[in-house]
């Protein structure tokens, strides 16, 4: 008997807590069933059951292996599916990449129809800015902005967004409205290291590319404090646009600088394997293309 099915006997074992009943379960014969438990202990070197009276009970050794006899399991039966192209109903967990505001000002809504629309999937949602690699780190879909460097991968896009520089509406009252990039030397700015590591902003200016360099009147670690700062009046800040879309709208932050904007930048769902994923992967990239591309923040 192989390694996988010495699993299979060792999982039926531990639920039916018995040899006979496991055996009856998997249509064996008692001695195959108890020959499989021996050759799965003798090799691990260590007990993984306790035979009494009554039946059979999982060791300490035995509990923790069946959490891992479960995952392999279930791990090579989704495999299996997934190459046959079995994959019919969406279930299981499927683990999610996604820049923090992102999640927070566009994407959220939209996790929580798909989860009520399939109810058989979990979803393990990261919020990180950056592709992963999708192979090594085991995740089913990313959200990425910006041009991919892994050609591998398949991409949906969505939609675009931009670099935008933006203030509140009390400050460009006190402090004017900047007409050039070269005019933002004199205004206070807010700078975000998660925006740039270096305090420089690109422009394009006649068709070429300008970079200013400046000293920060305020230095953030990240894009929420440096928005959050520019809301209270503090300076101008630059940002991608989905990341305010919401304060634009409201009026609480104003755009400047619309001229001098960079390109726009794509917004893409990456994921592996194409139409040969698991359903929960097609489901869900189905479902959050169509309703991304209607999203305001992304047009």
């Amino acid at each position: 008997m192989d390694r996988y099915q010495e699993l299979r006997v060792f999982e039926a074992v531990a639920e039916a807590r018995g040899l006979a009943a496991a055996a009856r379960r998997l249509g064996l014969s008692a001695p195959t069933v108890t020959r499989a438990i021996g050759a799965l202990e003798g090799r691990l070197g260590v007990a993984l059951l306790a035979r009494g009276p009554r039946g059979v009970t999982l060791t300490e050794a035995g509990e923790g292996f069946l959490v891992d006899c479960r995952r392999i399991l279930a791990q090579v039966a989704e495999a299996e599916a997934s190459a046959c192209g079995l994959h019919v109903e969406a279930r299981g967990r499927l683990h999610l990449v996604v820049p923090l505001l992102f999640g927070q000002q566009v994407l959220t809504p939209i996790l929580l129809d798909y989860l009520g629309a399939y109810p058989e999937v979990q979803i393990f949602a990261q919020y990180r800015d950056g592709v992963p690699n999708l192979q090594e780190e085991g995740v089913d879909v990313a959200i990425a902005v910006g041009a991919l460097a892994d050609s591998s991968l398949f991409a949906r896009r969505v939609g675009a967004v931009r670099r935008i520089v933006c203030a509140s509406p009390a400050y460009l009252a006190e402090q004017g409205e900047p007409r050039q990039p070269a005019e933002l030397t004199d205004h206070r700015l807010i700078h975000s290291s998660a925006d740039s590591r270096l305090p420089e902003w690109r422009f394009v200016e006649q068709g070429r590319w300008r970079t200013l360099g400046f000293v920060p009147r305020l230095s953030c670690a990240t894009d929420q404090a440096a928005i959050a700062a520019a809301c209270g009046g503090a300076g101008l800040t630059r940002c991608m646009s989905y990341q305010v879309h919401g304060l634009l709208q409201q009026g609480q932050l104003r755009r400047v600088l619309s001229d001098f904007e960079p390109p726009e930048l794509p917004v893409q769902l990456v994921y592996r394997e194409g139409r040969r994923a698991a359903a929960r992967v097609r489901s869900f990239v189905d479902f959050a293309v169509r309703r991304l591309r209607e999203h305001p923040a992304l047009g």
